[in-house]
């Protein structure tokens, strides 16, 4: 039986915190669920305009809770050094905007980037895992496997918003042959954005799939049935 991983992003449980500027929903108890539920992994977007997650956040859950941690960050130096004073078990680089609601798309790789390349380096060096969020277009796969990143992870927004199951078999399409270039080079293959209990199970099924990042359906979902069984059901679904 193949594996699938879960992480789960708890951005979320954070907001609704930061609406009163309380303790409470507290992302440590949030992450010691999503291990108890079967989440293999906890991820969290710290923010340039900290909107949720808090550095607090994530020094806490490094170091009350045991499990692995994945941060979503942007590329730049700021970011660069929280991650290798916190040391999460791996990084994956994003496009951030400012007035964004959710990130729009993945990192545009079209041109050189020594400075990436020179991030990727001191973070692997540092013993963290890093990936690249990425559309499942070659170019940008192919440039971040030469700047040495481990791991692609396929951004499936275009594919979650799709209406119809001939669109949508176009952009499952997509990310199957992405896959294929992503294993080819002996990468992680990793995906998420927009991924709920509905559209889960055929990205899960892509062939070589690692690992699935989803956020906001599970927490959403857990508001009605509780976190530790929106996290189970999602697990579920996946395998």
């Amino acid at each position: 039986m193949r594996h699938v991983k879960l992480g789960v992003n708890i951005d979320h449980i954070a907001t609704l915190r930061q609406a009163r500027g309380e303790k409470n929903p507290d992302t440590v108890e949030a992450a010691r669920v999503v291990y108890s539920s079967g989440g293999d992994m906890v991820v969290m977007h710290l923010r340039q305009d900290r909107r949720h997650i808090q550095d607090d956040d994530l020094e806490r859950v490094r170091h009350d809770v045991k499990g692995l941690i994945h941060l979503e960050m942007a590329a730049i130096p700021e970011m660069e050094k929280i991650a290798l004073r916190v040391r999460p078990d791996s990084v994956c680089l994003v496009p951030e905007g400012p007035r964004e609601l959710t990130t729009q798309g993945g990192m545009k790789l079209d041109a050189k980037r020594p400075d990436l390349e020179k991030m990727i380096k001191k973070l692997s060096d540092a013993g963290i895992e890093v990936s690249i969020f990425a559309d499942p277009e070659p170019q940008a796969i192919r440039a971040a496997h030469n700047m040495g990143a481990d791991c692609i992870e396929l951004c499936t927004k275009t594919f979650a918003e799709s209406w119809g199951k001939k669109l949508q078999a176009k952009e499952l399409e997509k990310l199957q042959l992405a896959g294929f270039l992503v294993k080819e080079l002996k990468m992680e293959l990793h995906a998420g954005h927009g991924l709920d209990y509905y559209n889960v199970a055929s990205v899960a099924r892509i062939e070589g799939m690692d690992c699935l990042n989803i956020g906001f359906s599970i927490v959403s979902r857990g508001l009605f049935v509780g976190l530790k069984t929106a996290v189970a059901e999602m697990k579920r679904l996946i395998q």
